[in-house]
């Protein structure tokens, strides 16, 4: 599985509202330049983003956006999920009805070990863990967020 640059610049757009989620809504302007994006780029993610729930829009001149729930509630595999659509390696882990050989597949195991295992990580990390990583190594001055 590869991530898009929209799952990889998502997960550091939702880091960079949870770093600075105590200013209230912030504006989409100062997210892109902090991470050298377009604001059309980032729009586009974060209407994505809003729409499945994980942030919050807010017009006018005090508007931007913030998180919808506290970062401890927000995982990773959400944002990625939201970005990317499904998680899974291959489709044959979604169901009997994908493959018309799902139940002679040998190496389905294996597909179904690696979507486990991609799961595993990426709804274990929520955005609270990032933020604390962020703040125990220093880097608040640097906003680079390598993932």
């Amino acid at each position: 599985m590869k991530l898009s640059t929209k799952g990889i610049y998502g997960v550091m757009a939702v880091l960079d509202l949870t770093l600075h989620q105590s200013e209230g809504y912030i504006s989409l302007r100062s997210v892109a330049e902090r991470h050298q994006l377009s604001e059309s780029y980032m729009e586009q993610l974060f209407s994505t983003l809003r729409k499945k729930g994980i942030l919050s829009g807010a017009r006018g001149s005090q508007g931007g956006y913030a998180l919808k729930k506290n970062p401890k509630d927000i995982t990773v595999g959400m944002v990625l999920e939201a970005l990317e659509g499904s998680l899974k390696p291959v489709d044959c882990t979604a169901g009997k009805k994908s493959c018309d050989r799902y139940e002679l597949c040998v190496t389905r195991v294996v597909w179904e070990r690696i979507e486990g295992a991609i799961r595993d990580v990426t709804d274990r990390i929520t955005f609270e863990d990032l933020a604390n990583e962020f703040n125990k190594q220093g880097s608040q001055e640097q906003y680079m967020y390598y993932i």
